[in-house]
């Protein structure tokens, strides 16, 4: 159940990976202030439902070709909904519980994977998506914001690699270009859906995210979505451990072809590739993991995000 673009540790040298977690830091720390602005009170149950139902998304890869797999990042979805400052807590969130947690991405590498998916990620899905939104070609920018949310990640991923001295063939590069063209396409594909299925439940929720008020209500009607997307987060993980697909994903089918070994992860966890390893790697361990997963989400967004609204009082 490997992230699609998710950088592992060992994978860049020091200095890269120092150098993007130093800009990572202060990014997260503004885009805070930001969402602290901009995100009301009774988004606080989105937040959570909505982090809970990426990662449960994120952990149900499917066949993308050519051997490998792919999934939904999310960031596009989330931007559309909770707005853009928003979505990147919201990912930056994910990115952590799955690197300290599951080991799903590298520990020295998180500001690497935060800059590409959670910051770069979010921000160039949100732009296309806000900039049709008024027009009769909405769907259309949310599925150009899917695609590019992902390319523009996987074209970082790529860019720090090669910063990091590891050489790449054309035609290997030219092939893992087309392997995140494929999940792009995707990505656009099931945004757009997962959109128009929010707006049958409450047409407002779906478009807070992309209204130019930065204090835009959802209506009354949220706590429906929410408890929609909350069952459709159980689903989902239920779904994962039954269907997910076992292939590599873009980044572990370029490493395996440049015979790059994974090394050794910085830290240990009980829980890690999401099977409770004290209870074997049946479906039981990996739904418990899921379910893990799910609650350690929910509870951080949430809690952050409260804690954002009582500052957002305070200074008010």
């Amino acid at each position: 159940m490997k992230a699609v673009m998710h950088i592992p540790d060992n994978f860049l040298s020091p200095p890269v990976w120092a150098s993007l977690d130093a800009v990572a830091i202060p990014s997260i720390a503004y885009i805070s202030r930001q969402a602290q602005k901009t995100t009301t009170d009774n988004r606080v149950p989105l937040l959570g439902v909505m982090g809970a139902f990426v990662f449960a998304a994120q952990m149900i890869n499917f066949p993308v070709g050519m051997g490998t797999s792919g999934h939904l990042v999310g960031g596009t979805l989330l931007a559309c909904v909770l707005g853009p400052w928003a979505a990147a807590l919201v990912v930056t969130a994910i990115l952590i519980v799955q690197a300290l947690i599951f080991q799903d991405g590298g520990v020295l590498a998180l500001g690497a994977n935060v800059l590409n998916m959670a910051l770069m990620g979010v921000l160039c899905g949100y732009l296309p998506a806000r900039a049709l939104f008024r027009s009769k070609w909405r769907s259309y920018g949310v599925f150009l914001g899917g695609m590019c949310s992902v390319l523009v990640s996987g074209i970082l991923a790529l860019t720090e690699l090669t910063l990091s001295g590891i050489r790449m063939p054309a035609t290997l590069l030219e092939a893992s270009l087309g392997l995140f063209t494929i999940n792009a396409v995707l990505e656009g594909a099931i945004t757009v859906s997962v959109l128009r299925a929010i707006s049958r439940l409450n047409p407002g929720v779906a478009e807070t995210g992309l209204s130019a008020e930065p204090g835009t209500s959802a209506g009354t009607g949220w706590r429906k979505v929410a408890g929609a997307i909350a069952a459709a987060s159980l689903v989902l993980t239920a779904g994962s451990v039954l269907i997910a697909s076992t292939l590599p994903d873009g980044l572990q089918h370029l490493a395996n072809a440049l015979g790059m070994p994974l090394g050794h992860a910085v830290l240990h966890s009980p829980v890690s590739n999401y099977q409770v390893h004290a209870l074997g790697d049946g479906w039981f361990s990996r739904a418990i993991a899921g379910l893990a997963g799910l609650a350690a989400i929910y509870a951080i967004c949430t809690i952050g995000d409260h804690l954002l609204g009582r500052m957002r009082r305070s200074y008010s």
